[in-house]
């Protein structure tokens, strides 16, 4: 494994409020991160949506499965477990995805593919009791 990619599983498998100055080691100052609800541009922007992210939730930890790497690019699948005092009760929530990564020294590009309506929608009360059953009825 590359020493970027190495760094980078380190820092997730570490993440919390206390690592962030972590991302600075990773990230290029020009990273594009994305995922299904944020399109962030630059290191700056990155540091300061984690710094926020763990104001919100009580715990938030990524358990790396599976490190596929190819020529400055990597697919990293992790199930990530988080918990937020307005979601699931305050109950652990557990939601697989993937991040996409392309990297030279550092990480400059971060797309992370996840179900946002497993990690948010489904965890609302009324809402997720909905989707949870519209769900049941597309299976049967």
């Amino acid at each position: 494994m590359s020493p970027a990619l190495s760094a980078f599983c380190e820092l997730y498998r570490r993440l919390g409020p206390d690592g962030l100055a972590g991302l600075r080691q990773v990230y290029a100052e020009e990273v594009h991160f994305c995922d299904p609800a944020h399109d962030l541009h630059g290191l700056e922007a990155l540091v300061d949506y984690f710094a926020g992210l763990f104001t919100h939730v009580g715990q938030c930890r990524f358990d790396i499965e599976q490190v596929m790497e190819q020529q400055g690019e990597a697919f990293v699948r992790w199930q990530m477990v988080f918990s937020h005092p307005r979601l699931n009760g305050g109950r652990a929530v557990q939601v697989p995805g993937v991040s996409h990564l392309r990297f030279g020294e550092r990480v400059h590009y971060h797309r992370d593919y996840f179900d946002l309506g497993a990690l948010l929608y489904e965890q609302l009360p009324v809402l997720g009791a909905l989707i949870r059953a519209l769900k049941r009825r597309l299976a049967s």
